[in-house]
């Protein structure tokens, strides 16, 4: 058991905030987004702070970055005994499981004293185990300042941690079926460069916790303004810009199905291959052919196991829905918040300030049925909430133009000017999947010879007439484009991402060679940004691109990066918007944007 029920990161080991302190001394402008005031018109939902400030009159003489949530805090009382059941449930599952048979041999023994010593123990054992819950209740706390997030917790040594308000990037609330009916959530901080969740608050009610959610973003935006960031310090009003329907729900059960089984179809196919072979062996054809067992073994195995495979297919399918069931996203104007979940219900919120990269996701059923996803990543860890690609989804599946109209809404991007590798590039791909062919072959001719099994080595060279489709479609679907104010780069092809990358929000650009590469002159252009994705690896990229172009490419983005930086230090007094994009930065078209495709 946790002595503390907060989960803890050190930002200060990987912080990586784009925004840092303009007391720094780094030449970084603050982070400002330039965005239209959203509609006030009845479609406007009140925010949970407007209720929770319900009664506070804008005259009474306070500051913007007065907390309304006053004084320290404690958890929801129901904590006590929920934490109780929780730990207490595993920890008699445990005791049944390995001492079971010990405890029913002492009580039938006959040994009454000892038996009674037992008793005693255990309900000593019992008395602490509640005690200690009750105790870690009672010296837990939290308190929210002007600039802080506070936690005063710990029950045998005292610990006290105090969380920037500056750096929280993201606080989600979360509830099981079980915090559901009883009324409680868990509120998780993310800041920036941590690598888990900054704290954890086991559990508060959900009035606390959609307050707190309020209010810590509120007083956020008031420590921006403070610092000289143009940014609105009263209540956001949201308006919801996105719901999930029963179609597009059933569409995204559909399009969740791992189309990574094709590999495992294609080795069962090998495995059960020699059975059904059988049947055409001249030697047993007659003795076997037509026998109803050989048919039972030939056909009921491999149909079984592939039965087995569509449906784990079917049930991830069926589970990602219910992940996203009900989900709806609201926009502000500093923020989007989005709620989900059927088992387990999320809510969260989205900065648009600490938006690092958008992200357009196709599989191969979603682009045959014209469908797509957006997901969105923020700088640092992103929150929890059952990604684990880190990042959140801001639509989980809809019509592509609705995808895509709405995240230009958010970055205003091109990329009807997308430039395709040189098509050496594709040649070099037919050679890598021909190896890969030949070594598959090599392996199973090499068992097939030095063991008594009958691997069928031939039967994987069904695939040799594939291997140009494979390697012209790999070469389609990817390419790269440099906008007035972003690049995008998109790759795959059982699952196409277009990825989005404002200029301002690059950290680094570098081109690199493989050994293949140089023997073909190619070369990648990695783009790196202060998001999570960049930590695995999976950064914006131009694959395969010509040597010399790549080159252009990373001086031109470099360039640019310096451009955009200029621009918004110029606009940063300036306030409105660029367009109708709320949370853009700067729209393409601008007086000073310069064009960005020297390597088009």
């Amino acid at each position: 058991m946790s002595d503390d029920d907060s989960t803890e990161g050190d930002p200060a080991d990987a912080e990586r905030d784009p925004t840092p302190d303009a007391s720094d001394g780094r030449d970084w402008p603050p982070d400002p987004e330039d965005a239209d005031d959203p509609p006030t018109d009845g479609t406007d939902r009140e925010t949970v702070g407007e209720a929770a400030a319900e009664g506070v009159e804008s005259d009474d003489g306070s500051s913007p970055t007065t907390p309304r949530i006053a004084g320290p805090q404690k958890l929801d009382v129901l904590t006590i005994p929920y934490q109780i059941a929780q730990q207490g449930v595993s920890i008699a599952i445990a005791i049944f499981v390995f001492g079971g048979g010990s405890a029913s041999a002492l009580f039938g023994s006959g040994r009454s004293l000892l038996a009674i010593g037992a008793i005693v123990a255990i309900l000593l054992g019992i008395a602490a185990f509640v005690g200690y819950f009750v105790a870690r209740y009672r010296r837990f706390e939290y308190e929210l300042t002007a600039d802080t997030f506070d936690i005063r917790s710990g029950v045998l040594s005292r610990r006290k941690r105090e969380i920037p308000l500056r750096r929280i990037q993201n606080v989600d609330i979360s509830q099981n079926v079980v915090q559901r009916a009883l009324g409680v959530a868990e509120v998780g901080l993310e800041t920036a460069g941590g690598g888990g969740t900054e704290a954890q608050l086991r559990y508060v009610s959900v009035d606390d916790a959609e307050a707190l959610q309020s209010e810590i973003s509120r007083l956020s935006r008031a420590a921006k303004a403070d610092e000289g960031e143009t940014t609105a310090t009263d209540e956001e009003r949201f308006e919801t810009v996105f719901s999930i329907t029963e179609r597009e729900l059933g569409i995204l059960a559909l399009i969740s199905v791992d189309l990574r089984i094709a590999s495992f179809l294609f080795f069962g196919a090998s495995i059960f291959a020699p059975s059904a072979a059988s049947m055409a062996q001249p030697d047993n054809w007659w003795e076997y052919g037509f026998g109803i067992d050989s048919l039972i073994d030939a056909f009921l195995g491999p149909l079984a196991a592939l039965g087995a495979i569509a449906a784990l297919a079917l049930v991830s399918g069926v589970l990602n829905a219910a992940r996203y069931y009900g989900f709806r996203l609201d926009r502000g104007e500093e923020e989007l918040r989005y709620e989900r979940g059927l088992l387990q219900k999320f809510r969260g919120t989205i900065p648009l300030s600490k938006v690092q990269t958008l992200t357009l996701e196709e599989n191969v059923l979603a682009r045959a049925l014209g469908y797509a996803a957006l997901t969105i990543e923020t700088a640092g860890y992103t929150p929890t909430g059952g990604e684990s690609n880190g990042s959140q989804s801001a639509i989980p599946v809809a019509e592509r133009d609705r995808v895509v109209s709405l995240a230009r809404s958010l970055e205003s991007f091109e990329d009807d000017r997308m430039e395709r590798p040189p098509k050496r590039a594709r040649l070099r791909y037919g050679f890598r999947y021909a190896i890969g062919l030949a070594i598959l072959v090599g392996l199973l001719y090499a068992g097939t010879v030095v063991t008594d099994f009958q691997l069928y080595w031939y039967v994987p060279l069904v695939a040799v007439p594939l291997i140009p489709v494979a390697a012209h479609y790999k070469w389609k679907n990817r390419g790269y484009a440099l906008g007035e104010e972003h690049v995008v780069t998109r790759n795959g092809f059982w699952v196409r991402r277009q990825k989005v990358v404002p200029y301002h929000r690059v950290q680094t650009v570098f081109s690199s060679q493989t050994v293949f590469q140089r023997r073909r002159d190619l070369a990648t252009v990695t783009v790196d940004t202060a998001g999570s994705q960049s930590l695995t690896g999976q950064d914006a990229k131009a694959v395969d691109i010509d040597a010399d172009t790549a080159e252009r490419i990373r001086e031109a983005v470099s360039d640019e990066l310096y451009g955009a930086l200029a621009r918004r230090r110029r606009g940063r007094g300036r306030s409105g918007s660029a367009g109708g994009a709320v949370g853009a930065a700067g729209g393409p078209g601008s007086a000073d944007s310069e064009s960005g495709a020297p390597g088009d």
